[in-house]
């Protein structure tokens, strides 16, 4: 492994860092409080469970559509006016759904779903605005910062599923729409959050004395900029980790409410599970940061598919009613999921060239949420075709084949 460079910080990150952090841990409480609520809440409506998973799907086909149009924002204006943008649409989809899981118009709730999704979309391109003016050898510790930050809201977040629940009773909604309130106002005062404390901006400030990125604010190709990646290991590597882990992550964890409602536990046993789950997510995100500074990219890839091949095994083998073992179960597809995501996403934007970079960025998470919808919709056909069980087993052999991959490279790095 290389020395760390002496390279010293930008002097605006320290305040670049504290203003993603106060927007991303509003969307965290904002966004996480609709994990569980959302599958539920299709499921009441449909009366079928095969379609609990769309709520979900939706959310993140929502992400992936504004990937590459949020890239684009950012090179041509900022991160200010992409970050600011994504968390805006996310509060007013998050109205839409409260809408139309009143008047049970499942197009009109899915719809809201898929707004959302612009807001997570925001959260994920958020981690790349805190490399932007960091130094070579902390670019994993401060990305990790930025994921670190949703954890406060993130874990309140699903907690909050019954009193919000009151809350929308109280108003004569439906209880399952409660979060999605508690939603539209966090999501929004996040937007606030960038439109007047993101400047300068951190992207424009990186790039100005760049004349090959700074000359170009027109749209790259994304099948140029996939090529690019794809023709650089490292890059490809971190593309396949970030996407691969986000989709074992998604499928298990949009499925868990929906197979301990078997058993009918309640709304806040539930929403304890889901919360544990996000803690695994963000709250040990500062030491993924670090080892993954210290130890390498590759390493920490390897090390966190094996936890999510632990994570399957244990979930999948957990009865309905075994909140502990699910438990922890979902804690170690969270924690996996953070090691895959934050060295991943390190590795990619530091493998790519900069004319690429935004693009590069862009292209990551549309793969990464193209994938994850692919494995929420087939999730609730496996688990009502089949079983939670089965989800588990299937959904870890994507991430298997990561896990190989990062070995090979870390082989032949060492030979």
């Amino acid at each position: 492994m290389t020395e760390p460079s002496v390279e010293l910080a930008h002097p605006l990150q320290k305040k670049t860092l504290q203003t993603l952090a106060s927007a991303q841990t509003l969307s965290g409480l904002g966004y996480s409080s609709t994990v569980a609520a959302g599958s539920l809440l299709v499921a009441s409506i449909t009366k079928s469970e095969a379609l609990a998973g769309l709520a979900q799907t939706f959310g993140v086909l929502g992400a992936a559509a504004m990937a590459l149009p949020l890239a684009n924002l950012t090179r041509r204006g900022g991160r200010r006016l992409a970050l600011g943008s994504g968390y805006l649409i996310g509060a007013i989809g998050a109205a839409f759904a409260v809408a139309g899981g009143t008047s049970r118009i499942l197009p009109v709730m899915l719809l809201g779903t898929f707004l959302v999704g612009a807001a997570a979309a925001s959260g994920y391109q958020a981690r790349y605005a805190a490399v932007d003016l960091a130094s070579s050898s902390t670019r994993a510790k401060s990305l990790s910062l930025v994921v670190w930050a949703s954890t406060i809201g993130s874990v309140v977040g699903p907690n909050l599923m019954g009193p919000f629940g009151n809350v929308a009773t109280f108003f004569g909604l439906p209880k399952l729409t409660g979060p999605y309130i508690l939603s539209a106002v966090m999501l929004g005062l996040g937007s606030l959050i960038i439109w007047t404390r993101l400047k300068p901006d951190p992207y424009l400030t990186s790039v100005a004395g760049h004349s090959e990125e700074s000359s170009s604010k027109t749209k790259v190709p994304t099948k140029e900029v996939f090529k690019h990646i794809t023709s650089i290991p490292n890059a490809l590597l971190g593309l396949l980790a970030i996407s691969m882990g986000h989709l074992i992550m998604v499928a298990v964890m949009v499925m868990t409410p929906v197979h301990m409602a078997h058993v009918d536990v309640s709304l806040n046993i539930i929403g304890f599970v889901i919360s544990v789950h996000i803690a695994g997510m963000y709250a040990l995100s500062p030491v993924v940061g670090y080892l993954t500074d210290r130890l390498g990219r590759p390493q920490v890839i390897l090390i966190g598919s094996l936890i999510l091949i632990a994570s399957a095994v244990i979930s999948g083998l957990s009865p309905a009613n075994n909140e502990i073992q699910l438990g922890i179960g979902l804690f170690l597809l969270g924690l996996g999921w953070s090691c895959t995501l934050i060295a991943g996403s390190t590795l990619l934007s530091e493998s790519v060239s900069d004319h690429y970079r935004a693009p590069a960025q862009g292209t990551s998470d549309l793969v990464m949420n193209l994938s994850a919808a692919v494995g929420g919709a087939l999730a609730g056909v496996i688990i009502a075709v089949l079983s939670y069980g089965w989800l588990c087993a299937l959904s870890a052999i994507p991430i298997t084949y990561v896990a190989l991959i990062a070995g090979k490279q870390i082989f032949k790095t060492r030979v």
